[in-house]
């Protein structure tokens, strides 16, 4: 399983999420449920993956200006570990999908530090723990609990409030009962 998300670099928000397999049906699920949840024209950054190509275009057309991201990394195993150690990267090659991209915020490193406080915040995402999720079900239900704690409970060390508050969507900080209250 994959997990897809997408990340509002200024305000933090994770407007939407995915579990699913890495492939061309995902994508296109994932791109069409985010640009169902933007009012307006954004600034997207994806990876290399080539099923974000065709997805981001049928999912918002020509009104996007999305770029790509693609790492070059070496062909040479660092000395140890080499079973959990990737190669070293080496570069990035930025390029412009469609529309206009500001270059200076064609990067994907927001998102890939986000990735990594969800891995650890939630080890269910580490393999050779007793936390690691063994049901796709559970898994989803725990990503969805995570988000909507990170979206509207959890203050941004760097925004001091929530990303919830800092897109506008919420004008409070979110408590455990008020969340138990939508669940209900």
């Amino acid at each position: 399983m994959w997990t897809w998300t997408a990340l509002d670099s200024e305000t933090k928000l994770v407007p939407c999420w995915f579990v699913g397999s890495r492939d061309a049906g995902a994508a296109y699920h994932f791109m069409h449920d985010l640009a169902g949840r933007l009012s307006h024209r954004v600034q997207l950054t994806t990876d290399g993956h080539k099923p974000y190509l065709s997805a981001v275009e049928d999912a918002f057309g020509a009104d996007i200006d999305y770029a790509t991201l693609i790492k070059i990394y070496g062909n040479e195993q660092p000395q140890g570990e080499i079973r959990y150690s990737p190669a070293q990267c080496m570069g990035a090659r930025k390029a412009v999908v469609s529309g206009t991209p500001d270059h200076r915020h064609i990067s994907t490193s927001h998102t890939e530090r986000h990735n990594l406080t969800m891995r650890m915040q939630m080890r269910r995402f580490t393999r050779l723990t007793n936390a690691f999720s063994k049901k796709v079900e559970n898994h989803e239900h725990m990503i969805a609990l995570y988000f909507m704690h990170y979206n509207f409970c959890r203050i941004h060390q760097t925004l001091r409030v929530t990303p919830a508050m800092e897109a506008g969507i919420s004008d409070h900080v979110w408590s455990l009962e008020e969340i138990i209250g939508l669940l209900a």
